[in-house]
């Protein structure tokens, strides 16, 4: 047969925190309080208080060991913090047995000490749990009835009497219930906010470990414009020993008056501005926190080491393309020599005409590898003006049909009225006629087969170029703009990449859209509608 177990009644789960045991105290110090009033009330007080009106010297005993005991347990408390549940309700079986023999001294329920134990219930609930609070009211509960009832039994006062006391234990119930609950309460929002202590603690140190180690200067500034934070970088970077506190034109001249009319645009978008700084090239980005200061985050970037940074990736990438290029070249060389050889041995014109071909068309893979990559090495060379689209596309495509032999009608232009980019003349073209003659490739023989569609959004156009054509393998889309790659024999693999380099140089975007049934390129640039 299986035993029933129950939970010790004063045991505790976990460690009652530090305010519990200091709660304690502050409670025992009121019932040493309470002690001395009434002992120096039965000395000093005047007639109507009729303390010890039935027994005065009980009264003045249970005073003294009252006192004695309350003096005691406050040793205790302050030198043995263990066991919290166990040592609380000896408080409270101290205040439950002494105030009815209080009550008893004083005359019974009409003294009116019957409410004390409002208070120590009260206080003892603050902090216990809900099943001793119930406890608690209970004892308090039997022993005010068993002092009423010593006076009905022993001194034959009727009855009615037993009303009163009733009432009152009732209300010792109604206490326990409220303020356990309200301890509940109160305990879980104690947890949840040292948990959310713990983890904002966590995170701001964190955050801390971050800014200290980022390689940007962030400032902090108030209102008026001064520093109020920064990090150790922004010393570094700017070469002051002491920010804090100085105003802006001070540790970034030139800036403040741009920060200040950045602070009355009611939108306050996020602005970079270069300018220069204890003889280095800065940028400056503004950031709004949105919080009711009006703080501002400035982080400040160190161009010059921006830019060193890019010459290493531009230099390691010009390696890269080096080694691929060398390896490119190898083929049609070994190509061309290989047929000159055999041309010179050969003596059948059948023969001679077939080695000329070789060479010639490796000559001319050659040719368009160094045009390719000349073209590559002017992508730096740009001058970007507003092109309207709507009488650009038509140019365009009317001179690509005739160079490439095109069917007019294969390729469909959608309307775009109005919408002009800004974008190098001469880029916009090459990046349009390497797509383009993709497009042709893989598309079939249709007409509208190759459709290019403008969209615009905001501050941008999409030029939208697709076929239908099988598309791209997925397997292969990640390989799409990387040099040398290509599917075609006789291509040289720089077309996608060299118009991704020249999308990029005019501070646009060229990306493949994959889920379609064709191919789908699409480059996103500065632009918009005409006014």
């Amino acid at each position: 047969m299986a035993t029933l177990t129950y939970a010790p009644l004063f045991a505790r789960e976990d460690r009652p925190p530090d305010s519990f045991w200091i709660s304690l105290q502050y409670f025992n110090l009121y019932r040493i309080v309470v002690a001395l009033l009434f002992l120096g009330s039965t000395y000093f007080a005047y007639e109507p208080i009729n303390f010890g009106a039935h027994d005065l010297r009980l009264f003045r005993a249970v005073c003294v060991g009252y006192l004695v005991l309350g003096i005691a347990l406050q040793f205790v408390v302050r030198s043995v913090q263990e066991r919290f549940n166990l040592q609380l309700s000896a408080h409270a079986l101290l205040d439950v047995i002494t105030i009815p023999l209080l009550m008893y001294a004083s005359g019974g329920m009409r003294s009116g000490l019957g409410v004390m134990l409002f208070i120590s219930l009260t206080g003892v609930g603050l902090v216990a749990p809900l099943r001793l609070n119930f406890l608690y009211a209970a004892l308090a509960t039997i022993a005010v009835l068993l002092e009423e009832g010593y006076w009905v039994l022993a001194l034959d006062l009727p009855a009615a009497n037993f009303v009163p006391p009733a009432l009152l234990s009732m209300g010792y119930f109604a206490t326990a219930g409220a303020t356990g609950w309200l301890a509940q309460r109160l305990a879980a929002n104690e947890r949840l906010a040292r948990e959310r202590g713990r983890a904002l603690a966590n995170q701001t140190r964190v955050n801390q470990l971050v800014i200290e180690d980022m390689q940007d200067g962030v400032l902090v500034l108030d209102r008026q414009g001064r520093v109020v934070e920064h990090n150790p970088q922004a010393m570094r970077l700017l070469g002051m020993d002491a920010l804090r506190g100085r105003p802006l034109d001070q540790v970034l001249p030139g800036l403040e008056a741009r920060w200040r009319a950045w602070r009355d645009d009611l939108a306050r978008p996020p602005v970079a501005i270069d300018l220069e700084a204890r003889d280095k090239e800065v940028r400056a980005r503004l950031l709004d926190t949105g919080t009711e200061d009006r703080f501002t985050v400035v982080f400040v970037e160190d161009m010059t080491r921006s830019r060193e940074q890019a010459q290493q990736l531009k230099l390691a990438a010009l390696g890269r393309l080096t080694a691929n290029i060398a390896h490119e070249i190898r083929n049609p060389l070994s190509a061309i020599s290989h047929a000159s050889e055999l041309l010179a041995e050969e003596r059948r014109d059948e023969h001679r005409g077939r080695l000329t071909r070789i060479i010639h068309d490796n000559t001319l893979r050659l040719e368009r590898l160094v045009a390719d990559v000349l073209q590559l090495s002017r992508r730096d060379r740009m001058a970007a003006e507003r092109i309207p689209l709507s009488s650009w596309l038509p140019a365009f495509l009317e001179e690509f049909t005739a160079n490439e032999s095109v069917p007019v009608g294969r390729i469909a232009i959608e309307p775009a009225h109005g919408l002009w980019v800004e974008f190098d003349r001469e880029h916009l073209r090459q990046v349009l006629w390497n797509l383009l003659r993709n497009a042709m490739r893989h598309a079939r023989a249709g007409p509208g087969s190759v459709r290019i569609a403008v969209r615009a959004f905001g501050d941008q156009v999409e030029l939208n170029v697709t076929d239908d054509g099988p598309g791209v393998p997925e397997s292969v889309q990640g390989q799409l703009f990387e040099p040398f790659f290509t599917t075609d024999s006789k291509g040289t693999g720089l077309g996608l990449y060299l118009a991704r380099e020249l999308s990029a140089a005019n501070r646009a975007q060229l990306e493949y859209v994959g889920g379609h049934t064709g191919a789908h390129f699409r480059i996103v640039c500065r632009g918009g509608a005409a006014a």
